[in-house]
């Protein structure tokens, strides 16, 4: 399916010119963007365009950094796979959340791509809050975000979420958020953290076990984390307090 993502003015073709440079053909069933973050399109803002498109896409499209993609003059690039769609002149968050809601969503659509922008807003702001440790209005930033129902990264708000309520002593809807989060994506390892942290402060031991166990399945590399090691360590010991 051939979609167009028009520009300020009216656009009718699908061809990229300096002109008419935010029209792009696009196919559906899109599995993975890559950006490249070469020199040129570096310069151009394509780090800026990596770090949106990664927090706004749905679970099943990947978003990887890439070599140059020899469109150098059209930059920043990006190709859409597998069909190998380019697109060119992406190098701000506006028109990365365009085009990440056109190749996903299958056609162009300004008020989500408005709303998906918002939401990203939203959590970097209750990232803040969290950093200040004002858990309430960082949940509070993370349910608006929810609200708007953005393109993508709705499984990472309520993993946030997760993290924010369990702080507050909100361990039944903290554990509520993880699942969400995991019924989003199954294979998302730092949800399985956020559950197990929920079950511990639950005192159920075994069901924290199960959970962390899970995120070192899918990432076998957490298990170098200083954090995660203080996770199994304070498990273990807990479980020995409890054992008669």
């Amino acid at each position: 399916m051939e979609v167009v993502i028009p520009g300020p003015a009216t656009c009718n073709t699908s061809i990229s010119t300096p002109s008419r440079r935010r029209c792009v053909m696009v196919t559906s069933d899109i599995q993975e963007i890559r950006v490249c973050t070469n020199r040129s399109c570096r310069r151009q803002g394509s780090m800026q365009t990596l770090e949106t498109l990664t927090a706004l896409a749905p679970p099943n499209v990947a978003v990887k950094s890439c070599g140059c993609l020899s469109r150098c003059g059209n930059g920043p690039n990006l190709v859409a796979l597998p069909a190998g769609t380019l697109v060119g002149h992406c190098g701000t968050r506006a028109r990365a959340a365009e085009v990440l809601v056109t190749v996903c969503g299958g056609a162009f659509d300004s008020d989500a791509a408005n709303k998906s922008l918002e939401a990203l807003a939203l959590r970097s702001k209750a990232e803040m809050e969290r950093n200040n440790n004002n858990f309430s209005q960082a949940e509070l930033f993370l349910s608006q975000a929810i609200e708007l129902t953005p393109i993508g990264g709705i499984h990472i708000t309520y993993k946030d979420r997760s993290v924010a309520r369990l702080a507050l002593g909100n361990h039944s809807g903290a554990l509520e958020d993880a699942a969400q989060a995991l019924a989003l994506n199954p294979l998302y390892p730092e949800a399985y953290i956020c559950q197990g942290d929920a079950f511990l402060a639950m005192s159920q031991f075994d069901s924290a076990h199960n959970s962390y166990l899970t995120a070192l399945q899918i990432d076998p590399s957490i298990r170098r984390s200083k954090s995660f090691k203080a996770r199994i360590a304070n498990l273990e010991k807990l479980t020995a307090v409890k054992k008669p």
